[in-house]
């Protein structure tokens, strides 16, 4: 543990500078720079819950705990903190105090803990800290992990520093894994299995927002007869067009919505599909009606889910292990997607067991795919079949009961608006 700290320490002007750079160009703001060192909005009085995230999806899978526990303690206050800019922007937007996380020094993460009068610390998938946790633990902090993940390979790299696992996961109150696997690992690194929840991997619990297709797109893009390519990466976009190109041969009137992982790209999106000869309509540019719809917003991929009624998952082509099924198998979308799904491989492995998905290899397998579902009861077969396979086997409740204890007694609670 004294290694890490040390190793940090010497790191962390090599990262302030950095930050500091990165604000100086205008990617980040004072506030998250500030944040960093652990310099937390203002506002609030009383006891808290700090609650960290890694970014925009870790964030949104969690909000139903965020949510039950706002519901049964108005009390407590929040704030939630996430590595990112856009995912604080996303939380503030829920009316929850929200910063960019502190550097995992142990002084800064101090700081945060009294600015907020923390009481539980909740933190989320593989977010472990060693410094926060220590911070907490020196505090009488309870630290829970929700839809804990821990892969092979992070699991390796933990085991060349078995003190330190040993100390940060030992010092945890309560961890509720994403899947078995991760469960298992982490009590062999030193995590106290009576300490180990049931396995309750939060993004199952996803409920589609109540979206409905703005009109005019719903007309331009039946959903039949519409495909979404979601969130794909640099390499995957040539796959997709081949894979339209082909289909639209076999199926007339085929339209597509493409939406890049990083808006940024669109610019070079588009360009690809020139260079194809196909129509393209630019969402930024508040266009629409052409063969393609290029998606290059971001916050409205449920609209997109809810027009299409195929949806190929991107990053499954490229080596970035995968995107969420679970977001547009709730809006009962037919799936499609590549072998690269090490960051969802039990929710995938669920939907082949139940038939309720395609894996492809190239643009050859994607244009069989989007066949074997053109036609429309196939299609809403396969998007039941995907809905109903992730479906989660235990929902809140487990996790719940688990945290309660570990709140702030009734004599702590004091009146303040929810959220703050």
């Amino acid at each position: 543990m004294l290694l890490y700290r040390l190793l940090i320490s010497a790191l962390a002007p090599v990262l302030a500078a950095r930050f500091a750079l990165r604000w100086l160009r205008g990617h980040e703001d004072g506030a998250a720079l500030a944040a960093r060192l652990g310099r937390v909005p203002e506002g609030g009085q009383g006891p808290s819950i700090w609650l960290h995230a890694a970014s925009n999806g870790e964030l949104a899978s969690v909000r139903p705990v965020i949510e039950a526990l706002r519901a049964e303690r108005p009390d407590l206050g929040w704030l939630v903190t996430t590595n990112s800019v856009t995912g604080r922007d996303l939380a503030a937007g829920w009316g929850l105090r929200a910063a960019v996380a502190p550097l995992d020094l142990r002084w800064a993460a101090a700081r945060l803990l009294r600015a907020r009068d923390v009481r539980l610390h909740l933190t989320v998938e593989s977010e472990l800290w060693p410094n926060r946790i220590a911070a907490c633990a020196a505090r009488g902090v309870p630290v829970a992990v929700a839809g804990a993940r821990l892969s092979e390979r992070s699991a390796r790299a933990w085991r060349r520093l078995p003190r330190l696992a040993r100390a940060t996961l030992g010092r945890l109150a309560h961890v509720s894994p994403q899947d078995e696997d991760s469960g298992a690992r982490l009590v062999v690194l030193g995590l106290d299995p009576a300490r180990l929840g049931p396995v309750l991997d939060l993004k199952a619990l996803y409920v589609p927002p109540d979206v409905r297709p703005e009109p005019a797109l719903a007309e331009l893009y039946p959903r039949v007869r519409t495909w979404l390519a979601a969130s794909t990466h640099e390499g995957e976009e040539e796959a997709v067009i081949a894979a339209h190109l082909a289909a639209r041969d076999a199926e007339p009137g085929l339209r597509l919505i493409l939406a890049p992982r990083h808006p940024a790209r669109a610019g070079a999106v588009a360009r690809l599909l020139d260079d194809a000869g196909l129509s393209v309509s630019r969402r930024s540019r508040g266009e629409a009606g052409a063969e393609v719809l290029l998606a290059d917003t971001l916050g409205e991929m449920a609209q997109w889910y809810a027009l299409a009624g195929r949806v190929f998952v991107g990053g499954s082509l490229a080596a970035r292990g995968g995107h969420t099924p679970y977001e547009p198998a709730a809006f009962s979308c037919a799936l499609i997607h590549g072998p690269e799904v090490d960051n969802f491989r039990a929710a995938y492995a669920r939907l082949a067991r139940a038939g309720a998905t395609q894996c492809v290899a190239d643009a050859a397998a994607l244009r069989h795919a989007l066949a074997a579902v053109a036609d429309p009861a196939a299609q809403s077969a396969a998007g039941a079949a995907a809905a109903q396979a992730l479906r989660p086997a235990a929902g809140l409740d487990g996790l719940l009961s688990a945290l309660r204890p570990l709140l702030p007694p009734d004599r702590d609670r004091r009146a303040l608006p929810t959220g703050y």
